[in-house]
């Protein structure tokens, strides 16, 4: 059986540092600079309008029609996908998809850290893996970024809730940006881009920022698979719809 995880006790040891600051430095809105909340980032109004992603097919993430009950879409019932489950904690519209822009294209680390923050309370509740693995970046792109997203959402939400972040994937190849490119396309530059290292749990879940396709998930899913885990999951901060 899974261990539950307190997740507000846990949360008030790690955050008791910031809290302190929180005192000192009054909290202000990443969105439109009005006054933070106590334990957040976000003005009231700005954390209202977070777009929850609602029902979702568990396999792909793609919003469903609630009134059917369907758990998978019709293209995950005919074809498998190689992820257990994919959790997007948003849908990628206003104002989540500004605070992921300003995280992943103009270094707005604290925008990163809010979304951490984020995540890890959508995802406190979920099957619990063994692990967490940051979608990788290929060097060449890190050293032009300066840090991975991916690692950078995955720590925290790994120390929140008591998982290891490991880094058991390594992207062996440069690839185009996704953005560019349609969805045929994606799936031919990222396949065999990844391999896996290290000792690899049995379960894992692979943490990125946004899920268009999912063919990079599938392409990193993919990899960890062969090397022998068992079930691979991902958490993601948000989905296109």
């Amino acid at each position: 059986m899974q261990e539950a995880v307190n997740f507000d006790g846990v949360r008030s040891v790690y955050r008791w540092p910031q809290r302190v600051l929180r005192l000192l430095l009054p909290s202000v809105c990443l969105v439109c600079a009005e006054a933070g909340t106590a334990d957040c980032d976000l003005c009231p109004a700005c954390r209202a309008a977070l777009p929850d992603h609602g029902h979702a097919c568990l396999c792909c993430a793609t919003q469903l029609y609630v009134s059917d009950g369907a758990l998978r879409c019709g293209h995950c019932l005919q074809h498998p996908p190689p992820l257990q489950r994919v959790h997007a904690c948003f849908t990628y519209r206003w104002p989540v998809d500004g605070l992921l822009r300003r995280f992943k294209f103009h270094q707005d680390l604290p925008a990163g850290r809010l979304l951490s923050e984020l995540m890890a309370k959508r995802c406190a509740d979920l099957p619990r893996p063994q692990a967490l693995v940051p979608v990788s970046l290929h060097r060449q792109r890190l050293r032009q970024r300066g840090y991975d997203q991916a690692l950078e959402l995955a720590k925290p939400i790994g120390r929140v809730l008591r998982l290891p972040c490991l880094p058991l994937l390594r992207r062996v190849r440069e690839t185009a940006p996704q953005s560019e490119l349609d969805a045929d396309e994606r799936q031919r530059n990222v396949r065999d881009a990844f391999v896996a290292r290290g000792v690899l749990p049995a379960h894992v879940a692979l943490v990125d920022d946004v899920m268009t396709t999912g063919a990079t998930l599938h392409a990193a899913a993919q990899a960890l698979r062969r090397a022998g885990v068992q079930r691979v999951d991902a958490w993601v901060c948000a989905r296109v719809p």
